[in-house]
């Protein structure tokens, strides 16, 4: 798999990451030590978690991994703090005490003294932006973090950030496919400038690029969960429809998958690093990391950027 720089840092990261928000959730220990252990074996190298998935169970889950299933060095670790959600309702804490606290937390969890990347996961308006960043700022000072980044932020947010923190953060990462195409007004312009890379989840538009709700919606899927059907409904509309066809036309036409023209389409755009994809199965995996990912002839891009443009 191919490894690429994020931003203008020395941060090297594969192309396709891999997002654990089901770990704990949908996804098991047993499926979860297969699907990492088949992304690594694969080139895959960042996996990305947060405190707030499963509550803190995605990031139990990735220790109890580590040195049995996978080893340290094989491994890096992005995660995020500053989000929780008590008795099922979001919350947003990005104070210092809160951020730090959290960290510790997410250390102990994942059984190791550091991680690679630490993300702010959200903007918070009752906190100064400078007192966030005092938390990013001593995680990587201290050795907690590698790196450090912006999660969620808009591009005057993300912009504003880089501009005052005191150290140089490298990543931002917001939602991004065909199906969300919002990062390219203000973010991805934001963060070139600023020398950030864009790390995109829900590259898949929540699982409605691979085709799979064209027509129904299967059991076993998120949008037949009564627990996860509203992450999923916003792109089961028609504008959206319109652009699942448009990629499932292209796909036929060049003897690819959805899936792969979808990764391909985003991996080729500004400003982004690596696609965050989040298979909850051994199966979906299977399939993701079966993608060519290489560049789609030029008059099928314009041709989705023109569809996913009018329904974004």
């Amino acid at each position: 798999m191919q490894q690429r720089y994020v931003g203008n840092s020395g941060l090297r990261v594969s192309a396709l990451s891999l997002g654990t928000m089901s770990w704990g959730a949908g996804t098991d220990e047993q499926d979860a030590a297969a699907l990492l252990r088949t992304f690594l074996d694969a080139g895959g190298r960042l996996v990305d978690t947060a405190a707030s998935y499963a509550d803190g169970q995605s990031e139990a889950i990735i220790g109890s991994l580590l040195n049995d299933v996978v080893a340290r060095t094989e491994i890096s670790i992005s995660t995020k703090a500053g989000m929780t959600t008590p008795a099922g309702r979001l919350a947003v804490d990005a104070s210092r005490n809160a951020m730090l606290t959290g960290l510790d937390a997410s250390l102990a969890r994942l059984g190791t003294d550091y991680v690679d990347v630490w993300f702010a996961q959200a903007w918070d308006g009752n906190v100064p932006l400078e007192e966030t960043l005092s938390a990013l700022e001593f995680a990587v000072r201290s050795g907690r973090a590698r790196y450090a980044g912006v999660s969620n932020f808009s591009g005057w947010q993300a912009a504003k950030a880089a501009a005052i923190a005191g150290f140089p953060l490298v990543a931002a990462q917001a939602e991004y496919s065909l199906l969300q195409r919002k990062p390219e007004t203000e973010l991805v312009p934001a963060i070139e400038d600023a020398g950030l890379g864009l790390m995109a989840w829900a590259p898949l538009g929540r699982g409605v690029l691979t085709g799979k709700y064209r027509g129904s919606i299967p059991s076993g899927s998120r949008a037949a969960s009564a627990a996860d059907a509203s992450y999923v409904e916003a792109y089961l509309d028609e504008p959206a429809s319109r652009t699942v066809e448009a990629a499932c036309m292209a796909a036929k036409g060049l003897g690819r998958s959805a899936l792969d023209v979808s990764l391909s389409w985003l991996l080729r755009q500004p400003g982004v690093a690596t696609a965050v994809v989040g298979p909850r199965t051994p199966v979906q995996l299977k399939e993701i990391l079966d993608a060519q990912l290489t560049p789609l002839p030029p008059e099928i891009s314009n041709a989705l950027d023109d569809v996913s443009f009018k329904a974004a």
